[in-house]
């Protein structure tokens, strides 16, 4: 039997988000200062989406406890910071370990859709 996941974005609406509107969802937490988005689907996992408006470190979560996986962007050089959590930390991370903005909602909304990563999508397993 095909159970389908539902998402919600954690501190918004109890209401599930479908994949269309993650992308407009995202960019208007980002352009309220929002720059930390955690979403959660119904079966125990969770995506965080980390920005600094240009670039986002993007994690997927398989539940609690679950050191995860995170998108990479393969041969990026450099550094970036502005990575600000919602507790005020301001994190910096290596270009690698983040992916472009734009990239970082297509990721989004395809792993609310379906589930997973983009097969075209590279990430690095962090367990």
């Amino acid at each position: 039997m095909l159970v389908i996941e539902s998402w919600v974005i954690n501190d918004d609406s109890p209401v599930p988000v479908s994949s269309a509107v993650v992308p407009e969802a995202l960019q208007s937490r980002i352009d309220s200062g929002q720059l930390e988005t955690w979403l959660t689907s119904s079966s125990g996992r969770s995506v965080a989406v980390v920005t600094n408006t240009e670039r986002a470190m993007v994690m997927l979560f398989e539940g609690e406890g679950d050191p995860g996986e995170h998108a990479v962007d393969l041969g990026a050089q450099g550094s970036s910071d502005g990575f600000v959590l919602s507790n005020g930390q301001d994190d910096e991370y290596p270009d690698e370990d983040t992916v472009p903005i734009v990239e970082a909602f297509r990721l989004v909304e395809h792993i609310v859709g379906t589930g997973c990563w983009p097969t075209d999508a590279h990430w690095a397993v962090d367990r």
